[in-house]
């Protein structure tokens, strides 16, 4: 209970409450010991408006932005539902991306540092089925897939979904824009047994709430709107340079900022490969991820960013959501994104974890000028233009257009 504190005008109030920590939730010793050496005491928003309904076994709808926290929000009522005597698949998640179903599987297996007896299994697109078959041998409980690789195996018959009972869509919105629409309902449906159903995404779409009307009953509805002081610490800048120059202005960023971990955002595949190779070219360690290229390649290289052996990685749009790393110092966009969300989702792989991020984005035409300022507008956001010299980055006012002579010739 609020404890009341008694005002100077002799009236009652209800103290603010404390903060609820994990140690709060009634979660199993095994998860609060992985939390603790992890340094999580507190959970965020959307983890302390979702975990309580998960865990009583409630369907869940979450609109949260990138980087609150959403993994943990629905990984730790999964693995406390499983039963590890059990060896049936008892816990399902659905990601848009190979990229982001790897992520959730290492968040997955942080969690589970002090059980000896629970498995996960990532399958996706892309690897042959020789080292998916050998994980689903191992009778995991928990298998987070993308959906065409999951209806692969179960069309197999190596997988069964009649066990499960919790299925998660995570970047639901995505996955459903993607074009997999009729494959996550497809695989909702075999799930006969299902007792919860959790949808997390970004945004709301028409396709999201078409699912939860289709499949959940008496959800719970959960909003994390991106205030103020929950939106992430992030100074962003821009730099102004001529297009043949925006190799070197990545170059002095990297230079100045002395940064230990940067992702590059480019809006092509071509793009992307291009400046990897230019960078070094230069001198500069850096790497890439993109469509064209193996998927065995992209992993290594994703390993070794996330390792910190790997200082630049450069990334299109496709992977950003599925690259989450908490400590990535810098974010630059080499191009200006073409949509809005892309440059949240973009400018979200830092700070991350309540630590200080910082992004730059390279303008090297007016129309990348233009998208820019049409952003800025539409996210509220502040983008400082600086200048690039010796010393430093050296803030700077934008001119405004001159009027244009509406005289008639």
């Amino acid at each position: 209970m609020n404890e009341t504190i008694q005002t100077s005008n002799n009236e009652e109030i209800q103290a603010p409450r404390a903060p609820q920590s994990f140690q709060d939730m009634g979660l199993p010793e095994p998860i609060l010991r992985a939390l603790e050496e992890k340094g999580y005491g507190y959970p965020t928003k959307v983890q302390a408006e979702a975990i309580g309904p998960l865990m009583e076994w409630k369907d869940v709808i979450a609109k949260a932005p990138t980087g609150t926290g959403k993994t943990f929000a629905f990984g730790i009522p999964m693995i406390a539902h499983v039963d590890p005597a059990c060896e049936e698949i008892q816990g399902l998640i659905l990601a848009p991306t190979r990229e982001l179903a790897l992520q959730i599987g290492d968040e997955l297996r942080g969690l589970l540092t002090h059980y000896d007896d629970i498995r996960v299994a990532v399958l996706y697109g892309g690897q042959k089925l020789e080292p998916q078959f050998a994980q689903l041998k191992k009778k995991p409980q928990i298998v987070v897939a993308t959906p065409g690789r999951l209806m692969d195996h179960y069309k197999r018959r190596s997988i069964r979904l009649d066990r499960i009972q919790t299925v998660i869509l995570d970047e639901a919105d995505r996955m459903l824009d993607m074009g997999f629409f009729k494959d996550v309902t497809g695989i909702v449906e075999k799930v006969k047994n299902r007792r919860n159903l959790g949808l997390f995404s970004a945004t709301m779409s028409q396709e999201v709430m078409t699912v939860s009307w289709m499949y959940q009953r008496d959800e719970v509805e959960i909003t994390v709107r991106p205030e103020a002081e929950e939106r992430p610490d992030i100074d962003q800048y821009s730099v102004t340079v001529p297009a043949l120059e925006k190799l070197n202005a990545v170059r002095w960023i990297l230079h100045l900022g002395a940064f230990e971990r940067v992702i590059i955002f480019c809006n092509t595949k071509v793009m992307c490969q291009r400046l990897s190779d230019d960078l070094r070219r230069v001198g500069v360690d850096a790497d890439c991820i993109h469509g064209d290229i193996p998927q065995t390649q992209r992993e290594r290289t994703m390993k070794s960013f996330r390792k910190g052996k790997l200082p630049v990685l450069i990334a299109t749009d496709v992977a950003s959501r599925g690259i989450d790393v908490d400590d990535v110092d810098c974010v630059i966009n080499y191009d200006v994104p073409q949509e809005n969300d892309y440059y949240v989702h973009r400018i979200g792989r830092t700070g991350r974890a309540k630590k200080k991020g910082v992004s730059y984005t390279v303008i090297g035409s007016f129309p990348e000028q233009a998208k820019l300022d049409e952003i800025a507008k539409y996210c509220r956001f502040t983008v400082q233009p600086v200048a690039i010299t010796e010393n430093g980055f050296v803030p700077v006012e934008r001119r405004q257009a001159a009027p244009v002579s509406r005289r008639r010739r």
